[in-house]
């Protein structure tokens, strides 16, 4: 049985290619040899605080440097790191915290103020360390993080516990109902499960050591360099900058504090990217409409590979991509914060885009029906999504969640996040979308994924969320809830009869609301709960 423990190999390929860049953002370049540094001082300081063996440590960055310092410090520290969503207000800020038992957590100065309302309300919180921006102050009660990781360290530093591939990394996931869950990865499974020091889509085999996977690391070039456009406080981010640095090469991170497509294609351009990381149509589309009218402006060849996870993906958007990028691949993933690898589908130029949430099922995956049985290929019968092998432990802290979710069939467990979907005579998966906000209409399920993508296919839409409204002759009917193009606003009869021409009549919308902005979150997910009760209120329902 395999004992993974990232702080290792980050540890050993630090030693091997200390001046080798591992963190860059702008003009900030953190060679691995400063990072491993700087990460054990922030141990050193840990322990010194009075953490013990799986103390939480939680980030609550935007995307940095110091992020991934910061988990690795936990990760040397035999701690364990914890996500935070810097969009999050004071009461989830709260609650995260409080239910993570956070003992440790490093901030970024411009949550200052939010900060201060709730660390009163946070007396298990030893220490609060703030990373410090440009023209902003350090408070009085918090550690500056600059001088803290700017002290000298040893390449290695660790509590008396030691390490053990049983330390936990905490992803807290929102989802779309109620407070967040935090899933609770072992760094083993975690590091075999991100391809255990390899990159299938490229070609690169797992390892089986610590010393084969540095090894593999050249002292005469760079190693892959990946760009995260969305933020690392999502498992996407999160885990593809973990799959570059378990490859000795560098995760780069954009310095705007909101997404500039012009400033993606740059920097990809100045840092010779291979592998950007998005999450679906909120990026893809306007990149796409970029490249239509600037493709030329920069220098793209050294990219090899667009990667999305998260969230939809049509078909025309990567046909558009692969037009302006033609030696570039593109890799759907499709999966979850409980469950990583249920599905993907490559598209390449000269041949026809992958069709949209069409994904080839993962080696782990199986779709099950209700009554626990198996989707036979072809059948038409929907199931839900599951996926084994490595697999999370379950949610912290709450026994209730974690069994609806980790269940168990045919005597394995498995990963069951909630993905309703068919799969197809050719064997591929056709994802339908999340039960939790299915739309029962007239006793016909209706997936809101499988509208919304037929709506944005309208000229008018520029994105698109479908609701459920109460009924009382249907139970709900459903309402689109547009964010329209520049230009005459669509209506109703236009929409629906466009839905109409994609899906079956009853998925067709029979209320429009029309919005100033669907709001997605920077991981491109949507909240439904607040558009749908933004819809009922518009349209005097109850």
């Amino acid at each position: 049985m395999s004992n993974w423990k990232f702080a290792d190999l980050y540890e050993a390929i630090a030693a091997k290619i200390p001046d080798h860049p591992c963190q860059i953002q702008g003009d900030r370049v953190v060679t691995w040899g400063a990072f491993n540094r700087r990460a054990s001082a922030l141990t050193a300081d840990l322990l010194e605080a009075g953490l013990t063996h799986q103390s939480k440590v939680a980030a609550y960055l935007q995307n940095c440097p110091e992020y991934l310092e910061t988990y690795v410090a936990a990760f040397k520290g035999g701690f364990v790191p914890v996500n935070t969503n810097y969009r999050y207000g004071p009461d989830e800020i709260t609650y995260l915290f409080d239910n993570a038992e956070a003992e440790a957590v490093i901030f970024h100065s411009a949550f200052t103020n939010l900060v201060e309302q709730v660390r009163g309300n946070l007396a298990g919180v030893k220490r609060w360390y703030c990373v410090v921006e440009a023209g902003d102050t350090l408070p009085s009660w918090a550690h500056d993080y600059d001088a803290v990781v700017g002290r000298d360290a040893p390449p290695r530093v660790e509590g008396p516990w030691g390490r053990s591939g049983d330390d936990l990394l905490l992803l807290y996931t929102g989802g779309t109902t109620g407070m967040p869950k935090g899933v609770m990865w072992r760094q083993d499974d975690l590091f075999n499960v991100v391809g255990a020091g390899g990159n299938v889509a490229l070609g690169i085999p797992p390892g089986e050591s610590v010393e084969e996977l540095v090894d593999r690391v050249e002292t005469s070039k760079q190693a892959l360099v990946v760009l995260s456009a969305c933020p690392l406080m999502h498992g996407t981010g999160q885990f593809s900058s973990l799959i570059a640095m378990n490859l000795g090469g560098a995760a780069v991170t954009l310095p705007s504090r909101s997404f500039d497509v012009g400033e993606l294609f740059a920097n990809i351009e100045r840092h010779q990217v291979q592998t950007l990381v998005i999450v679906g149509q909120a990026f893809a589309g306007p990149m796409l409409e970029y490249l239509d009218f600037h493709r030329h402006r920069h220098d793209l060849s050294s990219l090899v590979m667009i990667t999305s996870s998260g969230v939809m993906w049509s078909q025309e958007n990567k046909n558009g991509l692969l037009k302006h990028l033609p030696h570039v691949m593109l890799f759907d993933s499709y999966g979850s914060s409980e469950a990583v690898g249920m599905g993907g589908s490559i598209s390449r130029a000269g041949e026809t885009a992958t069709k949209t949430a069409s994904f080839a099922l993962g080696p782990t995956c199986a779709v099950f029906n209700e009554e626990g049985r198996r989707v036979a290929a072809g059948s038409g019968e929907r199931g839900l999504v599951a996926v084994g092998g490595f697999i999370p432990l379950g949610y912290y802290r709450d026994e209730a969640k974690s069994a609806q979710t980790f269940r168990t069939f045919e005597g394995q467990r498995w990963s069951v996040p909630g993905d309703w979907a068919e799969i197809a005579a050719d064997g591929s998966l056709i994802l339908l979308g999340r039960g939790s906000v299915c739309i029962n209409t007239g006793g016909e399920k209706v997936f809101p994924e499988e509208v919304e993508e037929a709506l944005k296919k309208h000229s008018a839409v520029r994105d698109a969320v479908a609701v459920g409204i109460p009924d009382v002759r249907f139970g709900e009917t459903i309402c689109a809830v547009v964010e329209a193009e520049p230009g005459p606003a669509p209506d109703l009869t236009t929409l629906s009869d466009h839905v109409k021409a994609h899906l079956a009549a009853y998925k067709a919308p029979r209320h429009l609301v029309l919005i100033d902005s669907i709001g997605r979150a920077p991981n491109g997910k949507v909240d439904y709960k607040r558009l749908r009760a933004h819809a009922i209120e518009r349209l005097g329902h109850g």
